[in-house]
């Protein structure tokens, strides 16, 4: 396991190295390749995850058919902790967007670990409370945002966490399709690729497949408010 990726972890930032090294003992890896499922909305668990290496996305369905992209993790990030604090079905499919593997533990290795230090209980604590936070913003940005601007926080987001700075920009490999970024915006695709389009004729960034280069940051990001 990458002990860099696993320390960006909530669980893991507050631990000496004895610790962290003993919990990552307790630790399974688990690899998934490219749109393969690690669990679906509904199933039962009692796991959490770590991703080491890759991306996922974390989906709904409505009862329509209807997809909804809630977040889309890479490497460092966690999920999967809800159901080690309110036991029962997993609230979202996850996929895989790439190659991915994760590190995962168990509901019981972890409720040992959080006894007697509070400093991990906190670490998960404040990842809830960011999860908490983002659910807010999304709902907000629903109902006061429109489209384009939505698009633009997402590219921000996405380029925040997968972005990589180069001379002509910042280049952003999401890894997703036409249909995912909808879905992660919550609007049709054709709306989406509108405000894209927009962007592009616009000087602030340049469209290729999966990924975009971000060439005036500031302007998106006024865009984005």
């Amino acid at each position: 396991m990458d002990n860099e990726v696993l320390r960006q972890a909530p669980l893991f930032s507050a631990l000496d190295d004895e610790a962290a090294t003993a919990l990552r003992a307790s630790m399974a890896e688990n690899r998934l390749r490219r749109s393969e499922v690690l669990f679906h909305e509904g199933d039962s668990g009692d796991k959490l995850y770590i991703v080491l290496t890759g991306k996922v996305k974390l989906g709904r369905t409505s009862s329509d058919g209807r997809e909804n992209l809630l977040a889309v993790l890479g490497p460092g990030q966690m999920f999967g902790e809800l159901s080690l604090f309110d036991p029962g079905p997993r609230s979202a499919t996850v996929t895989a967007v790439t190659d991915s593997t994760f590190a995962s533990l168990s509901h019981e290795d972890l409720l040992r670990w959080l006894e007697g230090r509070p400093m991990v209980a906190r670490g998960l604590l404040s990842q809830l409370a960011a999860r908490l936070r983002k659910a807010n913003d999304v709902v907000a940005d629903l109902v006061f945002s429109d489209v384009p601007g939505r698009v633009a926080k997402a590219l921000l987001d996405l380029a925040d966490r997968f972005g990589r700075s180069a001379d002509d920009g910042v280049h952003v490999h999401h890894d997703l399709t036409q249909e995912e970024l909808a879905q992660l915006v919550g609007a049709s695709r054709e709306t989406v690729n509108k405000a894209l389009a927009d962007f592009a004729s616009r000087g602030w960034l340049r469209l290729e497949p999966r990924s975009v280069v971000i060439m005036d940051l500031e302007r998106l990001a006024r865009r984005a408010r």
